[in-house]
């Protein structure tokens, strides 16, 4: 079956007790056991729950992966991935992140002894350095969080196997509708299923993937372990996202394109991030790697701050407001909401600059979104 036919029917068929062509949401906490450790496969809501399996079983299929794993926030997605990793562990991770992200494994940096360095994994020459030398996991955003730089997932993956690292790849913005990366060799699949998965924000939930049986039984325990998992409504609500995911994915990216090639050029703009822009220097990367461009633009303003908050204040159709992936378009400004938890000096260096607005395209007309950024920028 082709992709779009995937998402409605991949491990999602009829519900067998009743025929209900929607997985039920099974809200039970605990389950009935015929004697001591003798029941149907579920025990207890943390450990297992049916509508989550669903789901878990649907984004390993979607994802090519042997198994998926459910949980309440893609963070306590990261989490559970760290807590494989012990104390001297050497993670490599891109210097272009999700300020939670970079958050979170600088705690583990500080805290419990995990070398950590941030580098640029887009640069093959820095990717060969770096992984010259043993590491345990490789972390990588491709497109990245907010700069949508993008990272040959094949061939950090033949320099991670090397180094003996293990590859995880935050596939959020991408979604597996236009990027699968165990297909081109990574291990893990990370995702924030808050975004494009659940697509309507109106969850919090996060997923890993696993290539292999044998790591998936590892997170699976710490899955249970650990305990962030998510509420079977709204495992239940992602499901109900999936089946949109493709439709979705193509308005996005419509709208985005249009938005994108409005701001090229405009003299108030000092440059846009766009994979599906000729202007991209990683475009050719995006044509080989992914079969669409996805529905964020980053736009980097002239003026620094002051003309970039009058632009937020002007825009009508794009709400100011965190998080991203939603039929709704939102803008972020990533120096003071999303990245305020990475230190200046590093998000500067990184291009996180005060000029730099993401935009979250929605699935409303495009014509209305660029009217909408056109009238922002009238007089910047």
């Amino acid at each position: 079956m082709r992709f779009n036919t995937r998402l409605i029917h991949d491990a999602q068929p009829p519900d067998p007790l009743t025929g209900a062509v929607n997985p039920p949401i099974y809200l039970s906490s605990t389950f009935r056991q015929s004697a001591p450790n003798r029941h149907r496969g579920y025990v207890y809501g943390r450990t297992g729950n049916p509508t989550r399996a669903v789901l878990e079983a649907a984004l390993a299929a979607l994802e090519g992966g042997r198994a998926g794993l459910a949980f309440s926030s893609g963070l306590g997605a990261l989490t559970t991935l760290l807590e494989q990793f012990p104390s001297g562990s050497r993670i490599v991770a891109g210097d272009d992140l999700y300020g939670g992200t970079w958050r979170l494994l600088d705690h583990h940096r500080r805290q419990f002894g995990v070398r950590v360095e941030f580098v640029d994994l887009g640069d093959p020459a820095v990717v060969a350095e770096t992984l010259a030398r043993p590491a345990d996991l490789v972390y990588l955003e491709t497109p990245s969080n907010p700069l949508l730089r993008l990272v040959d997932i094949a061939a950090v993956v033949r320099r991670a196997r090397a180094a003996g690292a293990v590859v995880a790849v935050d596939n959020t913005f991408a979604t597996p509708a236009l990027q699968r990366p165990i297909e081109l060799g990574a291990d893990i699949v990370l995702h924030s299923t808050t975004k494009y998965l659940g697509g309507h924000s109106d969850i919090i939930g996060g997923a890993l993937v696993l290539k292999e049986h044998r790591a998936a039984a590892r997170y699976a325990w710490l899955q249970n372990a650990v305990g962030a998992v998510p509420s079977p409504f709204d495992a239940y609500l992602v499901l109900r996202g999936l089946r949109t995911l493709g439709v979705r994915m193509r308005a996005h990216e419509e709208a985005a394109r249009a938005v994108a090639e409005e701001l090229e050029g405009h003299r108030g703009v000092r440059r846009v991030f766009y994979p599906g822009l000729a202007s991209h220097p990683q475009h050719r990367l995006a044509r080989r790697q992914m079969s669409g461009y996805g529905g964020i633009v980053s736009v980097e303003l002239r003026g620094g701050r002051a003309p970039t908050l009058r632009f937020l204040r002007r825009l009508k159709v794009f709400t100011l407001a965190e998080s991203l992936g939603g039929v709704e378009s939102l803008v972020d400004h990533p120096a003071t909401m999303t990245h305020a938890s990475v230190p200046e000096a590093e998000r500067l260096a990184h291009g996180v600059t005060d000029g730099l607005v993401r935009l979250s395209c929605g699935i409303e007309d495009p014509a209305d979104l660029v009217d909408d950024v056109r009238g922002a920028l009238r007089g910047t």
